[in-house]
């Protein structure tokens, strides 16, 4: 469903190797890993606060920024670990920033909730619902000004769709033609409420009334979500104005870590129902196999190495150490 006419550029870029299909499993293979071992590590009380995980949302993350070069731009949420290792974040810096200590990417100041790594063009997670709509409409307009091509994407949930922050900057946005991709990962429940209890119309009604082209994808299809965000990365890259993309997902767990029994606002059977019927890494890995595109021992294969590689980097965050003492007023700004 489009809610806008859009121009289509001539090239989607939507073509899909078997090595990038692949480069797609690991890295949703990864996310999966990476959020299980959070989890374990708040369990163990080894990690200070609380997170908030992606299991189940890993194909929107993967889908979109597989379509973004190097140095295009990403602002991520609260529940955004996924978002950050899509984007070229290393696990192992990720669990320190998790735990607090110096080798993190905020130098462990940020926490799981406002992890930043400007080297792979992630300008950072933010504990406010809709809080980096505007750093990613700043962002686009700056890259428009210096004319070096860069697009931002602009990860929020369904939340937010009630922030105004968010509509000011979706304005400003048609009005300039910024190179900007709004991506509203809709996975349902506003913390412990269903949306559509506090969402009235439709969604997509509102990129449409501020002239943005507007489509809603599958957030469990990496290969549809990937095919949809090449479309709308190309189109702002050319010049041709902001997108809206509305991603349908499902988070597998709880609002937070400490959110476990749930079934006073959602039932079990339809948490059961998405895993089984649903879930992103089993359709991909499914669709490759009956394409006879790779086999099982392969996928195992990549399984096993990103374990490995998981256990490393939990490994390496609880050895790291904490930042000194001395360090304490060091890069705080409010």
């Amino acid at each position: 469903m489009t809610t806008t006419p859009m121009t289509t550029p001539q090239s989607s870029g939507a073509s899909l190797s078997t090595e990038k299909l692949l480069r797609m499993y690991r890295q949703m293979t990864a996310i999966r890993e990476f959020e299980e071992r959070a989890n374990d590590l708040y369990l163990r009380a080894l990690m200070p606060g609380l997170t908030h995980l992606y299991q189940g949302e890993e194909a929107i993350a993967v889908g979109i920024c597989e379509a973004l070069r190097p140095d295009d731009y990403v602002t991520s949420t609260h529940r955004g670990h996924g978002h950050c290792l899509a984007k070229g974040a290393e696990p192992d810096r990720m669990f320190a920033e998790l735990l607090g200590k110096e080798a993190g990417y905020c130098k462990g100041k940020g926490g799981s909730m406002h992890i930043a790594d400007p080297a792979t063009g992630n300008l950072g997670a933010n504990a406010i619902v809709g809080g980096s709509a505007g750093i990613a409409t700043g962002a686009a307009l700056a890259a428009k000004k210096l004319g070096n091509g860069r697009v931002c994407i602009c990860f929020f949930g369904e939340g937010a769709l009630g922030q105004g922050l968010l509509y000011e900057v979706m304005n400003l946005a048609s009005l300039w033609k910024l190179p900007v991709v709004y991506v509203c990962e809709n996975n349902m429940y506003n913390e412990y409420t269903h949306y559509k209890e506090t969402t009235a119309g439709e969604v997509l009604a509102r990129p449409a009334a501020f002239d943005i082209p507007a489509e809603s994808v599958d957030g469990q299809d990496v290969r549809g979500v990937y095919a949809t965000a090449s479309v709308f990365i190309e189109r702002a890259r050319q010049g041709m104005g902001p997108g809206f993309i509305l991603a349908n997902t499902y988070r597998y767990r709880g609002h937070h870590v400490g959110d476990i029994k749930r079934d006073y606002y959602r039932a079990k059977e339809e948490e059961e129902e998405w895993k089984r019927t649903r879930d992103p890494i089993e359709r991909l890995s499914k669709w490759m196999l009956g394409q006879r595109l790779t086999d099982q021992a392969a996928l195992d294969r990549i399984a096993a190495e990103v374990k490995q590689e998981m256990d490393a980097a939990v490994e390496f965050a609880i050895k790291s150490p904490y930042p000194g003492v001395d360090e304490v007023g060091d890069d705080v700004y409010a």
